[in-house]
């Protein structure tokens, strides 16, 4: 077992990745070439999430700095008692110990994650994909040169590469500790990580999250938000796949037939249940089925909904459990939408795209956990942590 570095070391790691990466670069970028070149699927989000560029290392300089600068999240005192024999006792939060990361395609998460994990005084394992193994392993080398330059063990940060049968017998029978297990991707290595894990797993859900557009919406508001929450980034867990439109809707026919206008000019594909498949540019749905679905492309479905209890209903039964908002100018009903949909983040009047550490105030996130335990939502610095009694006494029995 690793014992905790001091918050100094933890933090000269950090500067030292952030300086490495720098220097780093077109070493980094290079090695993310050759993943892009062997890469021969046809999944345009997994080839987004892949792809390093100039602009993704400075994102990953930006995290690590940042992470340097934040308090330390181990230590921190939730709790205190005094007992009346004079025991002094205190609750403070600690680290897990040895915390697993398992992900698919995004060299970024060697960096971003495993700097949080890091940040809060765990050991980290990294399995990541094998279409991203080139950018990984240059990564992880730059970890160990920033440990080995703060006077710190390399162990701190261990790659592990297993295919998948060797990664399914870790998970069953781990050869070393682990406490936590993140699995970072999509629903087949979530519910893979859940069959075998031996240890607790967060889950970082599907995403499928829903728009609704409520009689009271602002018009061009709601048509922002829609483009904005379909087309900035059809890879990311926090994009739109579903508009729930008012059938009281004032002016519902216009609204619909700019929403048509400006969604192909991104050319998305939009689906649509009866009411709106007779609008030129939707097709009819294929099933209901489709309403569980998260795309990841550029694909949406729209669908009619009586009533704000009806959107709730209807988000509640097919979404994620990642992100909903709603478009009205009306606070009461906005309150009883918010209050009631059962999903990690909730809006109103803003895009589902802001469901993000950074962009939340915490700074950057291990993943969105669509969980309810042990935390919800982005899981930030603060979060990845338990917790644990200090008890203090001078003889005292009981």
């Amino acid at each position: 077992m690793n014992t905790l570095l001091s918050i100094e070391k933890r933090n000269a790691v950090l500067l030292n990745m952030a300086s490495l990466l720098h220097a780093e670069r077109p070493g980094i970028i290079a090695a993310n070439k050759k993943d892009l070149s062997a890469y021969d699927g046809n999944d345009l989000s997994m080839y987004d999430r892949l792809k390093v560029n100039e602009a993704k290392v400075d994102e990953m300089i930006n995290a690590v700095t940042h992470l340097a600068s934040q308090e330390d999240p181990v230590g921190v005192e939730r709790f205190r008692f005094t007992h009346q024999n004079g025991i002094q006792v205190y609750n403070k939060t600690a680290s897990f110990g040895t915390v697993l990361i398992i992900y698919e395609s995004r060299p970024d998460v060697t960096v971003e994650a495993a700097g949080i994990a890091f940040k809060s005084g765990n050991k980290i394992l990294l399995k990541g994909g094998k279409e991203s193994i080139n950018s990984n392993l240059k990564i992880v080398d730059l970890w160990h040169k920033a440990l080995d330059q703060a006077g710190a063990s390399k162990d701190w940060v261990e790659y592990l590469q297993f295919d998948r049968t060797e990664t399914q017998r870790f998970l069953e029978k781990p050869t070393q500790q682990v406490d936590l297990i993140v699995p970072r991707g999509g629903e087949r290595l979530i519910a893979f990580v859940k069959e075998h894990a031996a240890c607790p797993v967060i889950v970082s859900g599907r995403g499928n999250n829903f728009v609704y557009v409520h009689r009271e919406a602002d018009m061009d508001m709601a048509l922002n938000i829609i483009v904005n929450a379909k087309t900035a980034k059809i890879s990311a867990c926090n994009a739109l796949d579903k508009v729930l439109i008012d059938k009281n809707l004032p002016n519902k026919e216009a609204f619909v037939r700019d929403l048509i206008f400006n969604l192909k000019a991104y050319n998305v594909e939009i689906l649509g249940d009866e009411a709106f498949a007779k609008y030129e540019g939707i097709d009819l749905i294929p099933t209901e089925a489709i309403w569980y679905e998260e795309f990841l492309d550029y694909k949406i479905v729209i669908g009619e909904i009586a009533s704000n209890q009806d959107a709730i209903q209807k988000i509640n039964t097919y979404s994620g459990g990642h992100s909903a908002a709603i478009i009205t100018t009306n606070a009461l009903e906005a309150n009883l939408f918010m209050e009631n949909v059962d999903v990690a983040a909730v809006y109103h009047n803003a895009s589902t795209r802001f469901t993000d550490g950074g962009q939340l105030g915490l700074g950057g996130e291990l993943a969105i956990s669509t969980d309810k335990l042990h935390q919800r939502g982005p899981i930030g610095l603060q979060h990845l942590v338990t917790n644990k009694w200090y008890v203090h006494g001078e003889g005292q029995t009981r």
